[in-house]
């Protein structure tokens, strides 16, 4: 059992770990070299700035891949923890460094949560980011078993999924399924620069989906990419390829010949269905935390379309209204029942609650399934 925890880098992965741990009762130290960072995290209830007086159960490294074995080598010489563990995204790389560098490499374990955010920096961390999400722990030939578990006490905390990888196995995944499709990302948002106003004005929910990820914090990106470059490199010289094939589809598309038209058009047809099937064959997502958010309105026409347009102006679109709509009988109220993730659930009910709107609260409302909640259940 973890009672006391160092979190080593307060961005936006640190600082959700501490957060998680702190809720659970566990004493969190945070350290940073940002001074700003480190009183961020603390402002939020993440831990306390302080130093710990003795060794702490485990210290999280939230530091970029390249600085892995430098601070696990400067942090065992100081005594901080009993063990440690990262969160880098790229594990095979800092895993050689440790071996080769460390003081006490059996100390140490490789780790990587399967969680983040667009945004960065504290004040973009959420408690409950690694719930339901895998974690991947990536144990060296070292790693003694009073670090493994640790870890595995860690990722319970956080509600996370234990995963365990061999660190070469783990990085040419993620540079699959991770890395390339940030650069990827980058690379149709960057044609965007430059173009005329106009442009932005045709900006659909398309491309922001495709291009949301390309919002992270380049240098941390940069970094990323460079200790996993060969994997990388080897995702894109593949996609180089099919991208080659795909362009020539198309410009095939140009032409009048009907033979070539018909071989391209079966060409795309047949990689845009390669791509739907594989997508097809992904397990499911953890169901996310879910609740309700339930808002009485009056049968006027137009009513319903304004609270839409109110909601939206929130972050909560039509999608998330359950069907269906339950009337209370004839031209009388009707019930409005937006479902979303409980911290979304919660912010929801009180700007609506703010603009005027007949919030249902927890205790005025009750169904079949128990209490109709309108925030995050705790």
């Amino acid at each position: 059992m973890i009672r006391s925890l160092a979190v080593v880098g307060t961005g936006l992965i640190g600082t959700s770990v501490a957060l998680a741990a702190a809720r659970r009762g566990v004493t969190v130290h945070l350290l940073d070299a940002s001074a700003s960072a480190v009183r961020t995290a603390e402002l939020l209830g993440a831990g306390t700035a302080r130093p710990p007086e003795a060794p702490v159960d485990l210290a999280v490294l939230a530091v970029p891949p390249s600085k892995v074995a430098d601070v696990l080598s400067e942090q065992q010489e100081r005594g901080l923890a009993r063990s440690y563990t990262d969160v880098a995204s790229v594990k095979a790389g800092p895993e050689r460094d440790v071996l080769a560098r460390a003081p006490r490499p059996t100390h140490f374990v490789g780790g990587h949560p399967l969680a983040g955010r667009e945004r960065s920096g504290p004040l973009a961390a959420r408690p409950d980011l690694f719930q339901d999400r895998v974690w991947v722990l990536t144990p060296s030939r070292l790693t003694s078993k009073p670090a493994f578990d640790r870890a595995l006490d860690l990722i319970a905390l956080c509600g996370g999924v234990p995963t365990v990888m061999l660190s070469g196995a783990h990085d040419e995944t993620v540079a699959l399924t991770s890395h390339a499709p940030h650069l990827m990302a980058s690379l149709v948002a960057a044609r965007l620069g430059g173009r005329s106003p106009v442009s932005a004005l045709l900006v659909g929910q398309g491309f922001r989906d495709a291009t949301r990820i390309a919002r992270g914090e380049a240098r941390l990106w940069t970094d990323i990419v460079e200790t996993n470059a060969a994997e990388v490199a080897g995702v894109l010289t593949a996609l180089q390829t099919d991208l080659t094939e795909l362009l020539t589809a198309v410009q095939d598309l140009l032409v009048r010949d009907p033979r070539n038209r018909a071989r391209s058009r079966r060409n795309l047809t047949g990689l845009l269905e390669r791509g739907i099937a594989a997508l097809e064959a992904l397990p499911a997502p953890p169901a996310a935390d879910t609740a309700h958010v339930d808002v009485t309105i009056t049968a006027r026409p137009g009513e319903l379309a304004r609270l839409l347009d109110t909601a939206a102006g929130y972050g909560a679109g039509a999608d998330t209204v359950a069907a269906p709509v339950s009337p209370h009988g004839g031209d009388g109220p009707l019930v409005i029942r937006f479902e979303l993730a409980a911290a979304e659930a919660e912010t929801l009910a009180e700007k609506l609650a703010a603009a005027g709107w007949d919030v249902v609260r927890e205790d005025d409302v009750r169904d079949e399934a128990g209490p109709t909640l309108v925030g995050a259940s705790g």
